[in-house]
């Protein structure tokens, strides 16, 4: 009996997901990156960062995929115990529905989605042979996305059939930790892990429509997303891994 019950509900559960299409912000849990910054070992203690990279992501049911170019310049300092950066970045991308039935009421295969916004990232540290411990960080940011996509989403937010959140404006906020080193006989050639935890502010209009039936617990649990970071320098040259619920890989150049 037990069985049939759990059958029973999960059948339900499938023809719910199959039946309804989350439309989500297309930099929603994806406007974080890692903010590049001047170790206690560069010769050099503020620099200049210029970048440009790809993102891959899917979407909250994971039923459509967002491909995207992003070019990002930030600026970095470093003091006595203390780092600091802030920066802009732009972005331009696709929206690709993974749906293939074109009866369906405002099918659509794909649309463009742009996004410009600023970041901000600082930490305190302390340094012991050739690591630089940033033991505790803050990173935010805001981005405002514009394009056929977010135009599509505001369109049908008051319609029925869809779950919307249809915010173009986000803020994001979370902790940082990091360990950075250099090379043994090399200090230009650094690599450094950092992690995140954070959370994107504001109303989301998910929370009235898709996870209505989630208490405050799991809705606030949902709204926590991880993010980690490879970074890798090599004299003027700088790259970064980056995966949580994306994918990202970006290289650059400092001066």
């Amino acid at each position: 009996m037990k069985i049939k019950i759990l059958l029973t509900l999960l059948c339900a559960a499938l023809l719910f997901a199959s039946c309804s299409h989350v439309y989500t912000p297309a930099l929603y849990h994806q406007d974080i990156a890692y903010q590049p910054k001047p170790t206690s070992f560069d010769t050099a203690k503020s620099l200049t960062y210029i970048s440009g990279g790809l993102d891959a992501h899917a979407n909250t049911n994971l039923s459509d995929l967002l491909v995207s170019g992003q070019f990002n310049l930030s600026r970095g300092h470093v003091f006595n115990n203390f780092n600091v950066a802030y920066g802009a970045f732009g972005v331009f991308g696709d929206y690709q529905n993974g749906s293939n039935d074109k009866t369906k009421p405002n099918y659509f295969s794909d649309k463009f989605f742009g996004a410009v916004g600023g970041r901000f990232s600082a930490n305190a540290f302390v340094t012991s042979g050739r690591v630089d411990f940033r033991f505790i960080g803050v990173e935010m940011a805001y981005s405002h996305e514009f394009g056929s996509y977010a135009d599509f989403r505001k369109s049908i937010y008051n319609q029925g059939g869809y779950f919307v959140d249809p915010r173009t404006d986000l803020f994001t906020i979370g902790l940082t930790t990091e360990v950075i080193f250099h090379n043994q006989n090399d200090n230009t050639f650094q690599h450094g892990i950092r992690g995140f935890l954070g959370t994107t502010l504001g109303y989301d209009a998910l929370d009235d429509t898709y996870y209505k039936d989630q208490d405050a617990t799991a809705k606030m649990f949902r709204k926590i997303f991880p993010k980690a970071s490879y970074f890798i320098t090599f004299k003027n040259y700088f790259g970064t891994f980056e995966v949580g619920s994306d994918v990202f890989l970006r290289f650059g150049y400092k001066f």
